[in-house]
């Protein structure tokens, strides 16, 4: 099969979607798409049947029962802008091939990110590593405020050691994790799928979780059935343990619930969170 090509990424290739407030993603290039999938898939017993309904249904297959090759024959890479945090979380996925600009050689440009207000919370009860309640107007400001006057601050010293020619890699080391980062970053779409699953979940930071609705977005358009497939069996699925099986032979036959405090409660969330991505 000869190169493919997609009308809807082609319509969104190399086009700057805004993220934040001063991030972006780009779909700079595509290989293969669903057709790629199941011809991949196919390969070792023969042309067999071609029509979208079957080729849905393989698609779907594949997915449900975690047959992941396939996917990987499908390739995205993306232009991306976004805060350091952010990029450190990022790269925590490590199936995919980068390159970030260097602050070594280049100079860091001033663009900061600054939390929009209502995105400004107290640390959450529940969760270590997540944000919890609204706090008030007052502590909304002040927090900007600070966040404003240490960026303005840094990067005026930053930029003063440049001017007096100190080594970029020694200049750059105060400035902070607000600052903005770039890079190309390359990966598969199976390995895609992993990086949404973990970063659109309401868990993730919210800043890395509107990078991940973008970048869905455009594997949508590069793989319509993948991710239908994508949707329906990982994104909006649960996954039980043996306990919670257990759990519900016991409920299903009648009797109690046998599991108990946090247990219990992870359970329930699965049960009653909502699944069908609206």
């Amino acid at each position: 099969m000869a190169h493919i090509t997609i009308p809807a990424a082609e319509a969104i290739l190399d086009k700057e979607f805004t993220v934040l407030n001063k991030g972006f993603v780009r779909l700079v290039d595509y290989m293969g798409g669903d057709e790629r999938i199941v011809q991949s898939a196919r390969v070792s017993y023969g042309t067999g049947t071609k029509t979208v309904r079957e080729d849905k249904g393989l698609i779907n297959y594949l997915m449900k029962n975690l047959h992941t090759s396939p996917f990987e024959q499908v390739i995205l890479t993306f232009h991306a802008k976004m805060p350091i945090f952010v990029a450190r979380q990022w790269i925590r996925h490590r199936t995919a091939r980068l390159n970030e600009i260097s602050g070594r050689y280049s100079v860091m440009a001033d663009e900061f990110y600054i939390p929009a207000k209502e995105d400004i919370r107290h640390q959450s009860t529940t969760n270590k590593q997540g944000r919890g309640e609204e706090v008030p107007p007052q502590l909304q400001k002040k927090v900007i405020e600070v966040l404003k006057r240490d960026q303005v601050s840094v990067y005026a010293n930053y930029e003063e050691m440049i001017k007096d020619d100190v080594a970029r890699e020694l200049a750059r080391i105060n400035l902070p994790l607000s600052l903005y980062t770039q890079w190309y970053w390359q990966i598969d779409l199976h390995n895609l799928f992993h990086f949404l699953r973990l970063r659109m979940d309401h868990h993730a930071q919210k800043e890395i979780q509107v990078y991940g609705e973008v970048m869905a977005m455009m594997a949508k358009a590069v793989a319509p059935m993948a991710y239908e497939a994508f949707e329906e069996h990982i994104l909006y699925g649960v996954r039980f343990s043996r306990g919670e099986v257990t759990a519900i032979r016991e409920i299903l036959a009648g009797k109690e619930n046998p599991l108990k405090g946090k247990a219990l409660e992870e359970f329930n969330q699965k049960i009653t969170s909502k699944q069908d991505g609206s």
